[in-house]
Formats: structure tokens, sequence, C-alpha cells
């Protein structure tokens, strides 16, 4: 139980930086290349199998590549190029949702859940986990709130998160868990068979 968590995370580990080594190194001239340097060190005769250079040269070509992307002149072919792409029929589709999905993927770090909750969903009596996004705001507060706070709440589908229902509920019929977002998820993920470490339960006023 403890060593197949282990093993698969360094199995994992050391075939993601193999691939990136694979896909890297090629474009790395031949005197940098991690065999040479061991043989210019060690000698002809040693030979050992050295992962991880490839993820160096492709961590600091892509802070680099940000570090220019952020001045004028990076920011400036950067709208180049998207122009002349969007006038592209088929790239400029391809184009616009690879660059939908990273700017979700990466927009996570600074935009995320802020509590789960319980939600009566899909009728009342049944209860489901979600995930408080957002205050509803403009024309839905307006046009389902009726006066009423209303909140934005997402509710996954197990065993895959990543996909589910966003649902609009007053404040009200709400109840926000004391449990963190990561405990939620994995519960949901589990299919209800990994639960958190109790928490001191806070009394909900009637």
């Amino acid at each position: 139980v403890v060593i197949a968590p282990v093993g698969l995370t360094v199995w994992l580990v050391w075939t993601v930086i193999g691939w990136i080594d694979g896909f890297v190194l090629p474009f790395v001239p031949s005197q940098y290349q991690p065999e040479e340097i061991l043989k210019a060190i060690l000698g002809e005769d040693v030979r050992v199998n050295i992962r991880g250079l490839g993820v160096v040269f492709f961590l600091v070509f892509t802070t680099f590549i940000g570090w220019i992307a952020k001045g004028l002149l990076g920011r400036t072919f950067i709208r180049s190029a998207e122009n002349l792409v969007n006038r592209m029929p088929v790239v400029r589709s391809v184009y616009s949702g690879v660059k939908q999905i990273a700017e979700t993927v990466f927009a996570q770090a600074d935009r995320s859940f802020e509590k789960a909750c319980l939600i009566e969903y899909p009728r009342r009596g049944i209860w489901a986990i979600g995930f408080i996004s957002t205050t509803a705001k403009g024309e839905v507060s307006k046009r389902a709130g009726s006066g009423q706070k209303m909140q934005s709440i997402f509710v996954p589908t197990t065993p895959n998160p990543t996909s589910g229902f966003l649902l609009f509920f007053p404040a009200e019929d709400v109840i926000e868990l004391d449990m963190s977002v990561e405990d939620a998820a994995k519960l949901v993920i589990s299919a209800g068979l990994v639960y958190p470490e109790d928490l001191p339960v806070k009394e909900i006023k009637a």
C-alpha cells in the first residue's frame, strides 16, 4: 500500500523527464550533451544514463522566451503573429481553441474555487457536493436572483471532476463546508470512498 504509490510516482516522474529529454536534447549542440560532458570528465569508458538536462534546457528556454514576450518587442511580435494566424481559416480555429484551453489551465494558479459546499441537487432531499466559484453578477444575478444574492456553483462529476455543471443557487440554499476544496475534490474523485479527517462542525443557525 505504501510502496506502490511511491514507486508509481517515481516511475511517472522518471518517464516524463525521459520524454522531455528525448524531445529537447536533439536540439542541444553535441558538445553540451550529457554523454559528451561525462566523457570529458570521467573518460571514454564511463557510461551513465543521466536524465534531466533536457528539462533544465527546457525551463531556461521557456523562461527566456517568457521574459522576451513581456517586453515591447515581444508583445509586438506576438500581436503580429496572432493577426497572421487569425487570417488563416482552419489554423485560426485550432489556435483559438488551444489558446483558450491554455489560458484556462494556467489561470488556475490565480483563480480557484472559494469553498466546498453542499446543495440540494437535482431535487430537494438529494444532496450534492459543489464548489463555490463566485457571486453571480450582471444579467444572471438580475434575472435569476429576484433580489436575492446568487452564487455560482460548480457541481463536478465522478470520477472526473473536470466535467460537471454550472448552477446558480440562492446563497441561503448553499451550505458551506469546513473541509478544504482539495479534500472535497478527493471525496468526489474517490466516489465517496475517501473522506477527510473529522473537523469540528460549526453549528448551523436555523
